[in-house]
Order: C-alpha cells, then sequence, then structure tokens
C-alpha cells in the first residue's frame, strides 16, 4: 500500500485536493491530521487537559464562551467546554520568541497523540485493500512525516498574494496581519514544491499548482495522479496485501530512500546557506 503524504501551506487548496481524491474515480482513504488534531483535544481526551493545563493561565478567553454551549458551563458533554480555536491560535501564530515557544508547546501535546490515531487508520486501510491512502499533513515536512511516504504531494501557489487573498477570503474574522503571521509561521510554499521536486523519480515527488479555479486544480489533480499510479500497479497492491513480509520490506526500503532524499535536500540547504 502506497503512503501518499498530501501537504502544502495554508489557503493554497490542499483540502480540496483531499476532497478530489476521496471522491471517484481515486476513492482513496484520507487520513486528515487536522481532523485527528481536533479530535485528541476534544473535553475530556488527556490533549485537552495537557492544554487547558498549560495555556489556562495566561488565556482567559481559551474556552468557548458557555453561551455557545447551551448554557452549561462545562460543555454539552460534561467534560469542559471546547476549545476556543481562534483564541488559541493566536497564542501560537507569529514570529516572537513567546508565541515559538508556545506553539512548540502546543506540537509537543498535539502531534504523539495525532501519530498514534494515524498509525490505527493506516492499519485498517492497509486491511481494507486500498492501493494507497492519502496522509493529509499540512506540517509534513515539518514533523519527519515525509520519511514515512513513499509519494510526496505538494498543493502549491506561484503567487504569495494569492494564498493571502484565499486566507482573508476564508476566515474573514483575520486581519492583515493576522494572516500575515498565519502565512509566515508555516514554511514557504515554494520551498516544499522544490522539495517534492527533489525527491527525483517520476511519481515520488510531484507538485499541484493550484493558481487558478476548480477546473485547472482537477486537471492537475489528474496529471498527477498519473504518475502516482504508474509507480503503484494493481498487481503491485496485491502481492503486498497478500504477502505481509513483503509489505514489510518495502515498507522499510522505502523508508530508507526518503530518508537518504530527506537528508540529500538538508546537505544542499546548508551547503546553500555557508555561502552566503
Amino acid at each position: 500500500m502506497l503512503l501518499l503524504g498530501l501537504t502544502g501551506s495554508i489557503a493554497t487548496g490542499k483540502s480540496t485536493v483531499s476532497n478530489i481524491l476521496r471522491a471517484a474515480p481515486y476513492s482513496l482513504p484520507i487520513i486528515d491530521a487536522d481532523v485527528l488534531a481536533r479530535k485528541v483535544v476534544e473535553p475530556g481526551t488527556p490533549g485537552y487537559r495537557a492544554i487547558v493545563s498549560h495555556f489556562l493561565p495566561s488565556t482567559p478567553d481559551l474556552f468557548v464562551p458557555a453561551s455557545e454551549c447551551d448554557g452549561q458551563e462545562d460543555g454539552p458533554t460534561g467534560k469542559g467546554r471546547p476549545l476556543n480555536r481562534p483564541a488559541l491560535g493566536r497564542r501560537v501564530f507569529g514570529s516572537d520568541g513567546d508565541t515559538a515557544k508556545d506553539r512548540k508547546v502546543l506540537n509537543g501535546i498535539v502531534h504523539p497523540a495525532v501519530r498514534r490515531e494515524m498509525y490505527k487508520a493506516m492499519l485498517r486501510a492497509y486491511l481494507s485493500g486500498a492501493w494507497a491512502v492519502v496522509l493529509d499533513i499540512p506540517l509534513l515536512y515539518e514533523s519527519g512525516w515525509e520519511r514515512m511516504c513513499g509519494t510526496v504531494m505538494v498543493v502549491a501557489v506561484s503567487d504569495p498574494d494569492i494564498q493571502m487573498a484565499r486566507l482573508r477570503e476564508r476566515d474573514s474574522h483575520l486581519s492583515a496581519e493576522d494572516a500575515r503571521n498565519r502565512v509566515e509561521s508555516q514554511t514557504d510554499v515554494r520551498e516544499k514544491a522544490q522539495r517534492a521536486l527533489h525527491r527525483g523519480d517520476s511519481g515520488s515527488g510531484v507538485v499541484v499548482w493550484n493558481d487558478k479555479g476548480k477546473e485547472e486544480l482537477q486537471k492537475e489533480v489528474e496529471r498527477v495522479m498519473r504518475e502516482v499510479r504508474r509507480r503503484s500497479p494493481q498487481w503491485w497492491t496485491w502481492m503486498l496485501l497478500l504477502c505481509p513480509p513483503a509489505m514489510v520490506m518495502a515498507g522499510v526500503w522505502s523508508f530508507l530512500r526518503s530518508w537518504r532524499m530527506q537528508r540529500k535536500w538538508a546537505e544542499e540547504k546548508g551547503r546553500e546557506k555557508s555561502k552566503l
């Protein structure tokens, strides 16, 4: 089973591509890290309690108002009021030292819990006989998940202004400064695109350019999926499903190959910085 890592940056259209891959003719199972990230911090979970313990003393608006929970002080589940995600976002998005530290704390709470849920979902997809599963992970490179993926697909835009305009159109409550902070808190999507193409082999790293409308985006997805499918024919999928030892060997080989690609990219970027 191919692990297809799908990533991008905020407001580049990654979720739209994810929905395209979920539907026919692809009908691929989607493991959405953002959905799981919400699940693991729902009221009553260990992640929720850890976030409340760290952020509540300095974030008085950490919870959604009781008026939005049907007037229940402890929320509709009885396990606590849901987190106020915009308020938490203001604490962790930005470039100053304090927000960077808070973002690291939040990631340290959420990421391990999300990984556990993803491993469970990957196992279910493998047992169902899927030829590929899409790992929809915004921070694919930053979290190290690139090493797990046989193919990396980046959804990108070539013009940063398009990204900013789409973000403010989607989240109208954001000021221009808030939008800029959120975009700049992530790795530049054009660098992510370069990194995907750096993987070399046809279909191992692909870029879906989303500078235009949905019709053009559909064609872009069709183009890159033809490349991806050539690397994972149906007979290979069935062999891995019916022969678990072969699946393990293929997984180890794919991991080592991705690890070498990741190291080569880091070495080249290091040499570029040393020349400056």
